[in-house]
């Protein structure tokens, strides 16, 4: 397998997968996968659990090793996961620019967090946030990088309904103004559909299905399909 950065190429795609093959002894977990997400395209990975979201995930933050394909990349991929990760000895500011090698890093900070609404707290720090600013921390770290490739996974899963809400808004507005590529795995279908411009379904390793959605969308037809797609007979939905 091989990680080729290559800006000079990607000037309409974020990531390219080609043949990418990834397994733990014997069993295959992702097997001969194509992906490509075009850069500004907020693309949504759904699945049962096990059926290599995550590692896919990983395999594109360059995280975890596979046994083959390429996945080629215009620079190097953010990544926000389901926990915040922020160092509690560390100040907001020093948090968001973890790795960040710049002569304005607190000047970068400020920005980024003030565009997730937390512009006031530079100088707070992790203990003094609740789950949602947290992740809102948590998600200027990864923009500050000013990343072609955002990668997150499952981040608002641990959130309540409200907080999960204003976090989809939130998210949707910084995409929009940075134009990054973004894949997203969940379980949540409601998420995909409010968030997604592509929503693709992973079964055994391989993308199984995929569904491109326009403003003019029918939901409850577009959540009767997803369901579908992962198994779950909408008359009988719990």
């Amino acid at each position: 397998m091989t990680v080729q950065p290559r800006a000079e190429a990607f000037q309409k795609n974020a990531v390219v997968v080609s043949n990418l093959r990834r397994a733990y002894g014997e069993r295959s977990v992702i097997d001969h996968l194509n992906l490509v997400i075009g850069q500004g395209e907020f693309v949504v990975l759904l699945g049962e659990s096990g059926c290599g979201k995550t590692t896919l995930l990983r395999a594109l933050a360059g995280l975890d090793p596979v046994q083959g394909g390429t996945i080629e990349v215009p620079g190097r991929p953010a990544v926000v996961f389901q926990e915040h990760r922020l160092l509690p000895w560390e100040t907001l500011w020093r948090n968001v620019t973890l790795g960040l090698r710049a002569g304005d890093a607190r000047a970068r900070a400020a920005a980024a967090l003030g565009e997730v609404g937390l512009g006031d707290r530079l100088d707070d720090w992790p203990r003094n946030l609740s789950g949602g600013q947290a992740q809102r921390v948590a998600l200027a770290r990864a923009l500050v990088q000013e990343p072609k490739l955002l990668l997150l996974d499952e981040p608002f899963a641990a959130l309540d309904a409200l907080t999960r809400l204003r976090m989809h808004g939130l998210v949707k507005d910084l995409v929009a103004r940075h134009q990054p590529g973004v894949l997203l795995v969940t379980h949540d279908v409601d998420e995909a559909i409010r968030l997604g411009d592509r929503i693709l379904v992973m079964r055994d390793g391989v993308i199984a299905a995929e569904h491109r959605l326009t403003p003019d969308q029918d939901v409850a037809a577009a959540r009767a399909e997803l369901l579908s797609e992962l198994g779950v007979s909408v008359g009988n939905e719990k």
